[in-house]
């Protein structure tokens, strides 16, 4: 009998681990792409205020944890469409691993523990931010979502809030440029990732806002999106060199990795037919991961940090 209730323990911790998607926490990287950028506007201006390591730790912790409850959430919400899911049904709540009860607890914990550290990162417009961030959620988890266009809408700005999470735990206007560079980025993986659904044979039996998408369509969407991501993060690099961010003739030294990586990932849509989940692109592309070392070196040599 002990054995038995140790492996239902197990199993129950190993459920609740794999709710929480730790893995997603990668898309937390739009929270520090404004860090770098913001530590030299700082320099250049010789602002009293300096990077608050701690805060920012508490901040990007808080968020973590608050993804975490959301993707708890979500599962709950959807767990009887994810029965019917090729690969959806092996999430925990779905394939019966997790009780609903412990789910619940689970998101609640999750997210008083997100919220908590956020607010202790004592930070202009965190606790805003990522109340608006939830409320986002929840409204995409019962109903929105069912929209057409306003589920991806929804979905993009998730990734607009990280970059404003960002700015805000370093205490950084956000640039115009790079906030049309975010949102238009985050449009393009969420075009990708409806077009991967219909790819897979899904309907609107499991997502009804499928019945407002096409394949051509869905296509189209996306290289407009990539267009507008290229060239704003081509302005927002230019604007900086301008504020005295980027050293001069260097402004543009990350730009053949913006392309590249965008470009070879709308490659690998059309012609892989991946784009179900850009968590696993980042996890398991190499190409897409030398791309970002690549993005990192060329970013910090145009800052002159080498």
């Amino acid at each position: 009998m002990r054995a038995i209730a140790t492996t239902n323990l197990v199993t129950l911790v190993n459920g609740l681990v794999r709710l929480a998607r730790p893995k997603h926490w990668i898309k937390n990287v739009f929270v520090l792409l404004p860090v770098p950028f913001a530590v030299k506007a700082a320099s250049q201006s010789n602002a009293a205020t300096h990077f608050d390591a701690l805060a920012f730790l508490l901040g990007l912790g808080g968020f973590c944890l608050l993804n975490s409850a959301v993707y708890s959430f979500n599962d709950l919400v959807d767990a009887r469409a994810d029965q019917h899911h090729p690969e959806k049904c092996h999430r925990p709540i779905a394939a019966g691993l997790v009780p609903v009860w412990a789910a619940i607890a689970e998101a609640v914990g999750l997210g008083a523990a997100g919220m908590i550290l956020c607010a202790a990162a004592n930070k202009v417009g965190v606790l805003a931010i990522v109340l608006t961030y939830l409320a986002v959620n929840v409204a995409y988890n019962l109903g929105a979502k069912h929209v057409a266009l306003v589920d991806v809408f929804l979905l993009a700005s998730g990734f607009v809030l990280r970059v404003l999470l960002g700015c805000a735990l370093v205490s950084a206007s956000p640039s115009s440029w790079l906030l049309l560079c975010t949102s238009s980025l985050a449009l393009f993986l969420g075009f990708a990732k409806r077009r991967a659904d219909l790819h897979e044979g899904l309907d609107h039996k499991h997502r009804r806002s499928l019945r407002g998408y096409s394949l051509p369509f869905l296509s189209q969407a996306m290289v407009i999106c990539a267009g507008v991501a290229i060239l704003s993060y081509a302005l927002y690099c230019i604007t900086a060199v301008g504020l005295g961010i980027l050293a001069p003739h260097r402004e543009m030294a990350s730009m053949p990795f913006v392309v590249f990586g965008i470009l070879n990932y709308l490659r690998m849509v059309d012609v892989e037919n991946v784009g179900g989940s850009p968590v696993e692109v980042a996890l398991h592309s190499l190409p897409t991961q030398l791309c970002g070392l690549g993005w990192v070196l060329a970013v910090t040599w145009s800052l002159g940090w080498w």
